[in-house]
C-alpha cells in the first residue's frame, strides 16, 4: 500500500468511524452549539462532505452536484453516511488516476473562485484530505465535550492498526 491510498484510507475510514459514534448523541447534542467548526456536529460532518463533493466535481470539471430539497433531509446522519459512501470512492478514482498518470502539477480551473483560478491536482486532493483532518479534530473535540465514550484518535497510526483489512484503500467507509 503507498502513501496515497494510506491517506484515502485513513481519510474516509476515520470520517464514517466518527459518524458513526455520533448516533449516540440526540437530535439536539447535534445540533449543540460550539465556537469552533462549523458551530455544531451536524453541521461540521455536513461540510466535510460537502467539501469533499464540491472538490472532486470542480477537479473533474463541474457540473457541480446538487441535492434536492430540502436541505436538512441530507444533513442526517444517515444520509450523511450514504454521501460518504458515494463520494470517498469518487474521490479516490480521482486521485489514483491522477497518480496513475503523473498529473499531480497539471491544473484544472476553479470556477468558483471570483475570478476563476487554475491550481494543481496535487494541490486539489491534499487540501481536501487536510480539510478534513482539521474539521475531523473539531468533532473530535466536539463528540468528546458532548459525553461520547472512546471517541476515535483520528491519527493514521491508529486508523491503521484498528481499520478491518480490506479497508485500507480508502474505497469504502
Amino acid at each position: 500500500m503507498d502513501l496515497l491510498d494510506r491517506l484515502l484510507g485513513h481519510d474516509t475510514w476515520t470520517t464514517a468511524r466518527l459518524l458513526a459514534q455520533s448516533h449516540t448523541l440526540t437530535d439536539a447534542q447535534l445540533d449543540q452549539p460550539f465556537e469552533i467548526g462549523w458551530g455544531t456536529v451536524r453541521r461540521t460532518f455536513a461540510h466535510v462532505i460537502d467539501n469533499m463533493e464540491t472538490w472532486v466535481d470542480l477537479m473533474r470539471g463541474g457540473p457541480l452536484r446538487v441535492l434536492p430539497e430540502p436541505a436538512a433531509q441530507w444533513e442526517t446522519l444517515e444520509a450523511l453516511e450514504a454521501r460518504l459512501r458515494v463520494v470517498a470512492p469518487e474521490l479516490a478514482a480521482l486521485a489514483r488516476a491522477v497518480q496513475a498518470d503523473g498529473r499531480w502539477d497539471e491544473q484544472w480551473t476553479d470556477f468558483l473562485d471570483d475570478p476563476p483560478v487554475r491550481k494543481t491536482f496535487g494541490g486539489g486532493i491534499a487540501h481536501v484530505l487536510t480539510h478534513s483532518m482539521h474539521h475531523r479534530a473539531q468533532l473530535i473535540h466536539m463528540l468528546r465535550r458532548l459525553g461520547v465514550r472512546d471517541v476515535v484518535e483520528g491519527d493514521a497510526l491508529s486508523w491503521e492498526a484498528a481499520a478491518p483489512q480490506g479497508t485500507h484503500e480508502g474505497s469504502h467507509p
